[in-house]
């Protein structure tokens, strides 16, 4: 890659896109093209095709996505399914007729099945069912995979597919219904926090509500109290994270240093996408107790069984691009810090 190629960031203004174009820029890259929703619904495939006509771009990071947690999943599951194999659809295709010299496309770890064997291979994809909750988002991520597969294979396309294990950063959704665990738990924590300092000019202004009571209201809805916050599930679900800035990190050297011809091995062409994790996990219930140490809330922590957990463990096995030349190097602990303490200037 040259310094001045063109590059199209899809989903720069989201947690994984936003990190990407900050790395690239941090290298010296100097030659994007990024449009917001606004400019540019990636759901419609004839104004991609305009964008793509007119500007030209040399490289694609195909980043933007719908994403949520447990809840948002299980809730919108047309919308996660339909707007994403719309959006990847789109930009994948256009790439192809447009002479795109690669393409990244950002899956997620969603794609594996439920019961996969620990550590997750890459080869494990297809070989059993998947996690209910979120399987119209998994099942698009695998088609968007899959398209980027045969794309290279019929047509000599150089398009990478990589699957992240569970992100977060400084950039992150915290909204509270449709946002992913780790957002959702240091924002929870952090409310209850000042609920039970009585800072309620601070809450109403984190929520953007008129009276602490319509604050209390809101926040009962998600379990959140003065003296306790709700979680969902058991707390016995494992998870592994990784911090946004280095997956950004990984994303460019996958885009700088690795090639289709790189990963396709001998035999049967499949299963050429490349995981990306940290390489090991945490229980839910410890994490919630690492975020309530970081945050400092003195209160209970309250973990409601009968809600559902999710696959019950997912880690990741990337020792594929580990042997390709990247390791990962932020500690959760130093992460999730990080990332609080950007909320608090934030919100």
């Amino acid at each position: 890659m040259k310094k001045t190629d063109k590059i199209y960031i899809a989903g720069h203004n989201g947690l994984v896109g936003s990190a990407i174009l900050k790395h690239l820029k941090n290298k010296g890259y100097t030659n994007f093209v990024c449009f917001s929703h606004d400019e540019l619904d990636l759901t419609n495939q004839v104004k991609v095709e305009q964008m793509f006509a007119k500007e030209k771009p040399d490289y694609v990071v195909l980043a933007a996505a719908k994403v949520g947690g447990i809840m948002a999943n299980n809730t919108y599951r047309a919308d996660f399914i339909y707007e994403n194999l719309q959006i990847q659809n789109n930009i994948i295709h256009s790439a192809y007729l447009y002479g795109v010299k690669k393409l990244l496309f950002l899956g997620s770890s969603c794609i594996y099945p439920k019961n996969a064997k620990q550590p997750i291979k890459e080869e494990y994809l297809l070989t059993d069912e998947l996690e209910y909750t979120n399987e119209p988002y998994g099942v698009a991520k695998i088609a968007g995979l899959k398209m980027c597969e045969s794309y290279n294979l019929q047509y000599g396309t150089n398009f990478i597919s990589v699957m992240p294990t569970n992100l977060y950063g400084n950039n992150d959704n915290f909204d509270l219904e449709k946002s992913h665990v780790m957002p959702a738990l240091i924002r929870k924590m952090h409310l209850a926090k000042l609920l039970s300092k009585n800072k309620f000019d601070e809450v109403c202004k984190d929520l953007g509500v008129a009276n602490i009571n319509e604050a209390r209201e809101y926040l009962a809805k998600f379990g959140v109290s003065d003296k306790s916050v709700e979680i969902w599930g058991s707390g016995r679900p494992l998870r592994e994270f990784l911090h946004v800035d280095d997956m950004a990190a990984a994303s460019v050297f996958v885009l700088e240093n690795v090639d289709f011809k790189d990963i396709c091995g001998n035999g049967e062409i499949k299963n050429t996408h490349i995981n990306v994790g940290f390489g090991s996990d945490i229980s839910i219930k410890d994490l919630a107790y690492m975020i309530k140490d970081i945050v400092g809330f003195g209160g209970e922590i309250v973990f409601s069984a009968a809600k559902p957990d999710g696959t019950m463990k997912k880690l990741m096995d990337s020792s594929k691009l580990n042997k390709l030349g990247f390791i990962p190097k932020i500690r959760l602990e130093e992460g999730i810090k990080s990332v609080y303490e950007n909320y608090k200037e934030k919100f």
